[in-house]
């Protein structure tokens, strides 16, 4: 499995490059591991606490700027807590999702970030609300977009960015849409920059863990309104199938670009 800072989505970026072999790497990618042991969590704990604190080990090796693409391939496969563009460490305490190669956020973090509470570590976020209009409409984040289609995604990637800005995805379970639709802004972003790999427009992106419907069970005050309509609804079956034939649409168009990568590679 590839390093959470790849996705999958990169997987086919070294594909395109003729593979990881001719950078000293070997084919297998390396399993990522959602439980960091005890030393691990100490040190990113002092990376995000404050800018000025640094790790005066790992963190200060890795942090280094990469110089070529061998050098920013071996980076992210041997240090999980970079973000894709090997400039830092995440800002976000991670927990064990159902995604092994996404990062995945608590409820508690994400309020916590509403609140401020990272705001020494983090200049910006943007919560990127993957489910239908009439699933937005009947209650979300407060401050979130909703952005549900891919061409929405990609016009995220046209509009500015800041320096340590963060985009947290969510659907509402985090099962399908949401990891999608991440996955998808990932494999672009790196279409759009594969000239200045690793760069990224969003190199440091999360999903949260069990999607709206687990953040508004714990958090509902941070819900405008403060409602939860679940995607099968009595009311918006119409709706329900309008959006995912587009759905499936838009998966077909994807396959077909892949396949005619693929044949022209």
């Amino acid at each position: 499995m590839l390093p959470k800072q790849l996705f999958r989505d990169d997987g086919e970026y070294f594909q395109m490059i003729g593979g990881m072999e001719p950078f000293g790497l070997e084919s297998t990618k390396p399993k990522a591991d959602n439980i960091r042991s005890s030393t691990a969590k100490m040190s990113f704990t002092k990376c995000h606490q404050a800018d000025s604190v640094k790790s005066t080990s790992a963190v200060d090796k890795y942090n280094k700027p990469c110089r070529d693409l061998k050098t920013a391939v071996n980076k992210l496969t041997l240090n999980n807590d970079l973000i894709a563009d090997c400039s830092r460490t995440y800002s976000l305490p991670t927990v064990a999702g159902k995604h092994q190669d996404l990062n995945s956020i608590s409820p508690q973090t994400l309020s916590d970030v509403i609140d401020g509470r990272y705001k020494n570590v983090i200049n910006s976020y943007r919560i990127i609300d993957c489910r239908y209009p009439y699933e937005f409409e009947g209650g979300h984040i407060e401050g979130a977009e909703n952005r549900y289609s891919h061409a929405s995604i990609l016009e995220l990637l046209q509009q500015p960015t800041t320096e340590k800005q963060i985009l947290v995805f969510h659907c509402e379970f985090s099962s399908e849409r949401g990891p999608k639709m991440m996955r998808f802004l990932r494999s672009k972003d790196r279409e759009l920059n594969k000239e200045n790999y690793p760069a990224l427009n969003y190199p440091e992106v999360y999903l949260l863990d069990e999607g709206y419907k687990s953040f508004f069970n714990e958090k509902s005050t941070y819900c405008d309104p403060i409602s939860y309509k679940p995607m099968i609804h009595s009311e918006h079956s119409s709706d329900l199938r309008q959006f995912r034939a587009k759905s499936k649409s838009w998966n077909a168009g994807e396959k077909r670009q892949h396949a005619r990568r693929s044949i022209r590679l």
